[in-house]
C-alpha cells in the first residue's frame, strides 16, 4: 500500500488536507473542509535540527502547524533545571501549537526539527480571514480544534488523578513505615 505521501497522484494540497482529517490531526473534519482550509495555509520548512518553537517565547504564537513530513521533537524545560526532556515524537499528520493561534499566549514546549520538515502554517490573520470568508468551515474548524483541546484537558486530568492517587498511596506507606498515623489537623499518633 503506498502512503499518502509517496502518491504522486496527489498535489501538495491533496496531500496537506488528507493528513488534516487523520486521527492525529482533525478527524471530525470532511475532506472537502479539509481542501478549503488548506487554502488558507502556507508552507514551511525546517532542516533537522532547527527549533522553531520555544517554551515560553512571547511573539508570534498566533499559528498553528501541521506536520506534512518529517519528525518533530516536543521538549519541555524538566523539573527544578534547564534541561530539556523530550515529551514526544510527532510525524506526518500532527497538529503543533493549536493553543497559539487560539490565544497567542507563550508556548508551551519547544519543537526541534528530528528531521528536515515539511509543514503548513495556518495563522490567527488566515483563520480570521477563512472565518469571514466561509464561516461554517471556520466554525467547523475551531469547533475541531476545541474538541481535540477538550480531550487532551481530560487526558491530562486522568493523569492527575493517577498522579493524586500514586501520591496518596506513598504518602500512606511512608506513614506505616514510620509507625505513626498522621491527621487532617496536624496532630499524630504513635
Amino acid at each position: 500500500m503506498i502512503s499518502i505521501l509517496e502518491n504522486p497522484e496527489l498535489s501538495p494540497e491533496e496531500v496537506a488536507a488528507r493528513l488534516l482529517v487523520t486521527p492525529s490531526a482533525l478527524d471530525d473534519l470532511t475532506l472537502r473542509d479539509a481542501v478549503k482550509i488548506v487554502g488558507y495555509m502556507k508552507p514551511r520548512a525546517f532542516s533537522a535540527g532547527t527549533v522553531f518553537i520555544r517554551e515560553g517565547e512571547k511573539k508570534r504564537n498566533d499559528y498553528m502547524l501541521l506536520v506534512l513530513e518529517g519528525d518533530i521533537s516536543v521538549e519541555s524545560t524538566g523539573v527544578g533545571d534547564d534541561s530539556q526532556m523530550v515529551v514526544r515524537i510527532l510525524g506526518p499528520g500532527s497538529l503543533i501549537g493549536e493553543l497559539g493561534l487560539v490565544d497567542g499566549e507563550p508556548r508551551s514546549a519547544t519543537c526541534r526539527a528530528v528531521t528536515d520538515v515539511a509543514a503548513a502554517v495556518l495563522t490567527r490573520t488566515a483563520l480570521m480571514r477563512l472565518l469571514k470568508d466561509d464561516p461554517s468551515v471556520g466554525a467547523r474548524l475551531l469547533l475541531a480544534i476545541t474538541k481535540r483541546m477538550a480531550d487532551r484537558l481530560r487526558e491530562t486530568t486522568r493523569k492527575l488523578k493517577n498522579f493524586a492517587r500514586m501520591n496518596l498511596a506513598l504518602q500512606q506507606e511512608l506513614t506505616a513505615m514510620i509507625g505513626r498515623t498522621s491527621y487532617p489537623d496536624g496532630t499524630s499518633e504513635v
